[in-house]
């Protein structure tokens, strides 16, 4: 790209932290045109066999093969949310860990059961235990002393919210079940909070760890 002739090469833009990229990232994830109730389901994306209206827009309470893997890797990850924060609850050592693993619990446990009754009606199979990825996150977890395991919880927070937003990003746009894309729509904005407190705590912790101090973040 050609440098604008206005701007001067020797002055060097200020490097952004992780955590600024980190805002950023999540605020260009924030801003996606998210589609009308009007506008739900998706003409691209829709099978051979898919039911239309009159005005040839997809009938309404039918999938995709994207609202299918949708459900699988959300509802995988909406699990390992509850089960995680369970754990965290009782093993944590900081306070904000603490607190974060209670919120989780009870947003993801909400999250969980609403999925799971659109999954039914879309006659799409949710998932009902860990994956081995999840799975072998909590057996490494349970073996870990308080203060590793908060930084350790919540680093893995971290990158299992930017998943969590790439899905519901995806399933807006690429989706073609209503209801899977408003849950979609209306979950985003939360777990994109989720994560920017995630990374506050990692930071936070990160450098108590670094002068030493007792594991404390803020609240």
């Amino acid at each position: 790209m050609r440098s604008s002739p206005t701007c001067s090469r020797s002055e060097p833009r200020p490097a952004r932290g992780p955590r600024l990229a980190g805002l950023a990232c999540a605020g260009a994830l924030a801003v996606l045109p998210l589609p009308a109730a009007a506008q739900m389901g998706n003409p691209g994306f829709m099978s051979p066999d898919t039911r239309t209206d009159a005005k040839g827009l997809p009938a309404t309470d039918q999938t995709n093969a994207a609202d299918i893997l949708f459900v699988q890797l959300v509802g995988e990850g909406g699990l390992a949310e509850v089960s995680l924060a369970e754990l965290a609850r009782d093993k944590a050592a900081s306070d904000a860990v603490k607190g974060f693993a209670e919120r989780m619990a009870t947003d993801h446990g909400a999250a969980n059961d609403k999925l799971a009754g659109l999954a039914k009606a879309a006659g799409i199979a949710v998932p009902d235990a860990l994956n081995a990825e999840h799975a072998t996150m909590r057996k490494n977890l349970e073996a870990m002393d308080a203060a590793a395991f908060d930084l350790a919880y919540m680093r893995g927070q971290v990158v299992d919210h930017q998943k969590t937003a790439t899905l519901l990003a995806w399933e807006i746009t690429g989706g073609q079940n209503a209801g899977l894309q408003r849950f979609a729509a209306d979950s985003l904005p939360v777990v994109l909070e989720h994560l920017a407190v995630a990374r506050g705590v990692v930071e936070d912790l990160s450098l108590a760890q670094v002068a030493g101090d007792a594991p404390a973040a803020r609240p």
